[in-house]
């Protein structure tokens, strides 16, 4: 995978915990608005943001434009003390889409589709679910995110668009991503060392 230099620092925020992470669906697409912890998760973080980076407020900030990403942003804004509407949308950061399998789990589309899974377990960067995208397809977009960025920025997106981002910027294998967890509530930072958790 190639990879890229956005303007660094770089921190990459994924959305806080919804009803539906909790019940391990596949949200993709769907608007699902955060629950009562994703929403501590995303005022946690803002306030760890503040404390780590005093120069925070001077970063551009950037969204999903999906609900779960936008009421992190809000939450995660307002607890470092700036203007919670203050920030931009880029729609290629949204996560990736899942199509036809948003809602399930994985062990129920296994017992519907077992062929179909067989085949992501053999692929996983690749493989487009049924109407849906890869992450090859995702990537392509994240880059074009990436690059359009003009000064150090703080993201707000999800875990497909992070790992994405860890193989564009950090070079992160394409074949270990798709499994890497990536943690709620909590910031990626990415400098001239690599990257790490915040």
């Amino acid at each position: 995978m190639t990879s890229i230099a956005p303007p660094l620092p770089l921190l990459f925020v994924r959305h806080g915990e919804t009803d539906w992470n909790v019940d391990s669906r596949l949200q993709g697409r769907t608007n699902v608005p955060l629950n009562a912890r994703g929403r501590d998760q995303a005022a946690a973080v803002g306030r760890a943001l503040a404390a780590a980076f005093p120069d925070i407020a001077d970063r551009g900030f950037v969204a999903s434009p999906l609900l779960r990403a936008q009421d992190t942003m809000r939450l995660m804004r307002e607890a470092i003390g700036l203007d919670p509407q203050d920030y931009e949308l880029d729609p290629r950061l949204a996560e990736m889409s899942f199509g036809t399998w948003e809602g399930s789990t994985f062990r129920e589309i296994r017992a519907r589709q077992p062929r179909e899974m067989l085949a992501r377990d053999a692929e996983r960067w690749t493989h487009r679910p049924p109407a849906g995208e890869s992450y090859a397809d995702l990537t392509l977009r994240v880059e074009d995110a990436l690059r359009a960025l003009t000064r150090p920025s703080v993201l707000v997106s999800h875990g497909g668009v992070a790992r994405a981002v860890l193989g564009l910027v950090a070079g992160a294998p394409h074949q270990k991503l798709p499994a890497m967890h990536i943690k709620q509530g909590r910031a990626i930072l990415f400098d001239q060392s690599g990257w790490r958790w915040i």
